[in-house]
């Protein structure tokens, strides 16, 4: 099969064809010509206003679901919705039952997402059962296809149980991930606590139970010299701890959600059940602290935290709902949207690049013999994500039937072909 790419504009520091306009033809997996005109018969012609190619992005944190709980997401819808939002890449968390905690639960994620359009990329959970109390065979999974590791949507409370992981990990070059949550401050809270908690009458989660965790992770990283990526993160403070820790020259990296960008604690005064996250949006303050970070480069990857709930779990009182969002399908139009004034070159870094160099995943360039992995995208084009478009099994979006800026046209991987 052959596809045709037409009047594309590449993205691509690695490739000698970065920043300039050509037609790109592509067959199976394979980038076979790129030139200004190309005449070639071709299966499948793209071709749009602005269109922009890259290679393809990585989403680091998001909710598959599978095994276990199939009814709000699998590897198929899941996959699905990752095409449509351009991503080539997907690292899968391990909150699933059984929970991803040993080598024969990582080789099913990856046996069983071989055809799918997006290679799935399993988390190893960094305790058994995500119990936080005894260290998982993190070795085991690594060499099974685990891509890094963490507790997800658990994470490890316990000081002294992850200065183990960090130095277990250290000789292996792995990467732990944490979503910054000290469980034990602010348990009962369902917003972030602040003047707006007072006024809707809801127990709140003070920033500093986001902060301790983010401080403890950078001291014991720095102890052990280890691989760290922090997820998640909400607040002014945290973005200047890491940013602190980056100078010092720590192996620390961050991840920010698209929703964590364009809402804050004020978007809950009509207690919408699809802003319940976990860490919850937090002040206008700290939304525009993350969003001059993403600008000044101090944010390394924009992070979907794809999690999906049922119905059940979001159409009930605010008190009762589930906390997440889905997300793969509207992070690059939202962040496309709140801040357009970054480059492409900035977006592809924070959707792609970036994440690629810190968790050693092979990468490629656009360039004639290159396998092609692509991602198509244009930052005129329009977003509504709505019941009848959403590939997600599940539909908690507060970005659902909102119009967002920027289009993602499709990929390209594995030889095969993904358009909206």
């Amino acid at each position: 099969m052959k596809i045709l790419i037409r009047h594309a504009r590449i993205i691509d520091t690695h490739s000698p064809f970065n920043g300039l306009i050509k037609d790109i033809l592509v067959e199976k997996d394979q980038i076979i010509a790129i030139a200004d005109h190309i005449t070639d018969t071709a299966d499948q012609i793209i071709e749009s206003s602005n269109l922009e190619v890259s290679i393809g992005w990585v989403d680091t944190f998001a909710h598959f679901c599978d095994p276990g709980i199939e009814y709000k997401e699998t590897l198929e819808t899941g996959s699905a919705s990752a095409a449509a939002g351009g991503f080539t890449q997907v690292f899968v968390l391990p909150n699933t039952d059984p929970v991803v905690d040993n080598k024969s639960q990582v080789s099913y994620i990856v046996q069983q997402s071989t055809p799918l359009p997006v290679s799935i990329h399993p988390i190893g959970a960094i305790t058994k059962k995500i119990e936080g109390k005894d260290l998982a065979e993190m070795y085991d999974m690594k060499n099974n296809g685990a891509v890094a590791f963490s507790d997800g949507l658990s994470p490890v409370q316990t000081a002294g149980l992850f200065l183990k992981a960090l130095l277990y990990v250290k000789a292996f070059e792995g990467v732990l991930i944490q979503i910054p949550i000290d469980k034990s401050i602010g348990s009962g809270g369902l917003i972030n606590e602040g003047i707006i908690s007072t006024q809707l009458g809801l127990p709140g989660i003070p920033a500093i139970s986001e902060e301790t965790i983010v401080k403890r992770d950078i001291d014991l990283a720095r102890y052990t010299g280890s691989k760290l990526h922090i997820t998640g993160i909400s607040t002014a403070t945290s973005i200047e701890l890491i940013t602190q820790a980056k100078k010092e020259g720590l192996s620390i990296s961050c991840s920010v959600t698209a929703y964590q960008l364009h809402f804050c604690d004020e978007d809950l005064v009509n207690y919408d059940t699809n802003l319940k996250l976990n860490p919850p949006l937090r002040t206008r303050e700290d939304m525009l602290a993350l969003q001059n970070a993403v600008r000044d480069g101090l944010v390394d990857c924009i992070a979907s935290h794809h999690l999906p709930q049922n119905w059940d779990n979001k159409v009930c009182e605010f008190e009762y709902a589930k906390s997440g969002m889905i997300g793969l399908q509207t992070s690059f139009a939202a962040v496309n949207s709140i801040l357009p004034e970054l480059s492409s070159e900035q977006l592809v870094q924070l959707f792609c690049t970036n994440a690629r160099n810190i968790f050693a995943i092979p990468t490629t360039n656009i360039n004639i013999g290159s396998k092609a992995e692509l991602t198509l995208f244009s930052r005129s084009g329009n977003t509504t994500l709505t019941t009848q478009n959403n590939t997600s099994k599940s539909a908690n979006s507060a970005f659902l039937n909102r119009e967002l800026n920027g289009k993602v046209l499709g990929i390209i991987h594995k030889g095969q072909i993904f358009t909206n």
